[in-house]
């Protein structure tokens, strides 16, 4: 009954497919007659508008009760996470670059740089060092100029050992610099190979940031 009353026949689609958002696949309606953008995760969705299967979504009329409507939810109520338009399932383990790792957790997710984040201070060997790109390698790398202009100096491997022990201490992770969505957590320590005090950071995310209106076809 539900399909003979929002189905027509036949099909009348604009000449024009919609023009959809980055991650959002032209998939047929729920009639199977026109091709519409598939809903993303949290996006409202119905008979017609259907989620995108393709990313294990199906539309969740759990909270269409509270007068909320129903929304694009992962099946079976399982938790995940959206970064840069791609879907991960909960646990996953992931690189958005070759300078950070993340884990999808309860709809969140946390990440660690991959990079030393060590600050190499003026020495009499080295008065002038600094930290630059090196093409062809993902983290950045020390340069000593005084010794040479083309000299990559690593700073992990040029200190030698300690002589003395390192009582190690550091601050407690701060909180998530946003609300919603991608944010910086920080702390202080010295727990590195130098027993040197730096500021590390870390990625952090609370909740997903509410999901934008889908886009609307464009009018010529």
């Amino acid at each position: 009954q539900v399909c003979a009353q929002l189905c027509r026949r036949p099909c009348y689609c604009p000449w024009v497919p919609p023009r959809c958002p980055r991650g959002s696949p032209l998939v047929l309606d729920g009639c199977g007659c026109c091709k519409i953008c598939a809903r993303r995760l949290g996006e409202p969705c119905d008979f017609l508008h259907v989620c995108d299967q393709s990313q294990g979504l199906v539309c969740d009329y759990s909270s269409a009760s509270a007068g909320t409507g129903a929304t694009c939810n992962f099946e079976e109520d399982e938790e995940g996470c959206e970064v840069n338009g791609r879907l991960y399932r909960d646990g996953e383990v992931f690189q958005p670059s070759c300078k950070i790792q993340c884990q999808c957790l309860d709809g969140g997710f946390n990440c660690i740089p991959l990079c030393q984040e060590d600050v190499r201070l003026p020495t009499p060997d080295c008065p002038h060092p600094r930290r630059v790109e090196i093409p062809g390698k993902c983290c950045p790398e020390w340069i000593c100029e005084a010794q040479d202009q083309h000299l990559l100096q690593d700073a992990r491997a040029v200190s030698p050992l300690l002589p003395y022990p390192c009582q190690e201490w550091g601050t407690d992770w701060s909180a998530c610099s946003a609300t919603c969505g991608l944010g910086f957590a920080t702390r202080v320590s010295n727990q590195n190979r130098y027993c040197r005090l730096e500021t590390q950071r870390r990625l952090c995310m609370l909740r997903p940031c509410p999901a934008l209106p889908a886009a609307f076809p464009a009018v010529s």
